[in-house]
């Protein structure tokens, strides 16, 4: 039996949003050691979409949206990247780039229980023991002593907290909204108008901006990486996926990020994983597969 387009285009975009993103927590890492971090955000972005409409020029697409879809496109790009993005490289001048992805591990605990606010989504009984073994994965984590000894990394983690909360929103919103059919078209104006909102919070920051002559060329490389890959690939896997897939699934990428982070923050970096981190990843990841199993456990119902 052949297998469709559609579904080879869907297995592709799936490991990039796995394999990609998990890199881009040591790529940033690396980057904000030299540049700030809203600028830092605001350059890849800005630059990733401006890329991106060449690309997409050069292919004969038509740019031109409804007023509508670019206020969708700017929420969008408000709650992944300005927010979302913004929030996690911040985190990264506190925290390891292993505990960040760790934690952002959690997401998709945080999607179900938006999905269940907002949309009255109802909640398994498989889903409820990975939202409990997720709440327990996360305190497994956050209580390390190296960890609550410092206030800089306690701020990093609810940095962390709230880039998931951002981004768990946005996932919901874009599968919702009205936004470009086309998923070059949808992610460059995502990014155009969250980077121009990052560039914003930047120079309110007063952020010192460098040029790239100036940059370390490790940082040179990283940023590279961030643009291409992690934007104009992963992004794109990733906005194409949420019309094609329900939120949850696409979620699941936290089974495979904070591993791949993991293990490059330790080889890269040299960051140190400790026992306690790798139980609260085994926690966390199996809270995850709870959630997103499609098994429901038997329940006796009463009155009906």
């Amino acid at each position: 039996m052949s297998i469709s387009r559609k579904t080879v285009l869907i297995v592709l975009a799936f490991l990039a949003i796995y394999f990609i993103w998990g890199s881009t927590y040591l790529m940033n890492k690396i980057a904000v050691s030299q540049l700030q971090p809203f600028f830092l955000s605001a350059l890849r972005f800005s630059t990733a979409g401006i890329v991106i409409f060449i690309i997409a020029k050069f292919l004969k697409v038509k740019l031109r949206i409804t007023k509508k879809q670019l206020l969708n496109c700017t929420i969008s790009g408000f709650f992944f990247l300005t927010l979302g993005n913004g929030l996690a490289v911040l985190a990264l001048q506190y925290i390891d780039s292993s505990f960040a992805a760790l934690e952002v591990s959690a997401q998709p605990l945080v999607v179900l229980i938006l999905m269940r606010v907002f949309f009255g989504k109802p909640i398994t009984a498989m889903s409820y023991i990975g939202v409990i073994l997720g709440f327990i994965g996360i305190f497994i984590l956050v209580s390390q002593k190296q960890i609550t000894r410092h206030e800089d990394q306690l701020l990093g983690m609810f940095l962390i907290f709230l880039c998931m909360l951002s981004w768990a929103y946005g996932s919901i919103f874009v599968s919702k909204a009205d936004l470009p059919s086309n998923i070059f078209v949808n992610a460059g104006y995502q990014m155009l108008t969250g980077g121009l909102m990052l560039s914003v919070i930047s120079l309110i920051l007063n952020e010192s901006w460098l040029l790239p002559n100036v940059w370390q060329t490790k940082v040179q490389w990283s940023m590279l990486g961030l643009v291409i890959l992690g934007s104009i690939i992963a992004f794109t896997s990733f906005n194409f996926l949420l019309k094609q897939v329900s939120p949850e699934k696409v979620a699941t990428n936290t089974y495979v990020n904070p591993i791949v982070a993991l293990i490059l923050g330790w080889w890269v970096l040299d960051e140190q994983i400790t026992t306690q981190s790798v139980i609260a990843a085994a926690v966390l990841l199996t809270g995850v597969y709870f959630i997103n199993t499609k098994r429901v456990l038997k329940t006796r119902h009463i009155g009906r």
